[in-house]
């Protein structure tokens, strides 16, 4: 028995590794965003909330400048940073919406097909989701570089 490990006890002492500590934060911080974008739009599950926040962070994400872009990916939970950088190409950006309009059409091309709310609402929920979980001063630096008109769909 002296050269077998006992499973539960590697198991235990991964979760004290700082690596993994961390993992398991962001996992949860992440799960909490979540909760509160279902909560926030009244969506039937997790999935559905995921589609929306990776969705309304990839049109927002192209609508920025590289360099804003980079800045607004620092302040995200380590997860959710990921699936905000999934498929970036910094080059043509930002892109040219500039109508609220254009900018849900971006939303709408991100989400699945028959997605059951509106793009408009989804952005309008994201957005207040991040205005509520990011510092106070990182989202008006967000806010300010996009045009006037997308401004008016932050809470």
């Amino acid at each position: 028995m002296g050269g077998h490990l006992n499973p539960m006890n590697v198991a235990e002492g991964a979760m004290n590794v700082p690596g993994v500590a961390t993992f398991e934060h962001t996992i949860q911080e992440t799960n909490v965003w979540l909760k509160e974008l279902v909560e926030l739009l009244h969506l039937e599950n997790r999935h559905d909330a995921y589609s929306a926040l990776r969705a309304v962070l990839h049109a927002l994400r192209d609508r920025m400048t590289p360099a804003m872009a980079v800045h607004l990916g620092a302040q995200l939970p380590m997860l959710v940073r990921g699936l905000y950088y999934e498929g970036w190409h910094m080059a043509g950006k930002p892109t040219k919406d500039r109508t609220v309009q254009e900018f849900a059409d971006h939303v709408a091309q991100q989400l699945p097909p028959r997605y059951p709310m509106d793009p408009l609402t989804v952005t309008k929920g994201v957005f207040r989701l991040l205005w509520q979980r990011l510092d106070p001063g990182e989202s008006a630096k967000i806010i300010d570089h996009l045009p006037l008109p997308l401004r008016a769909l932050w809470p």
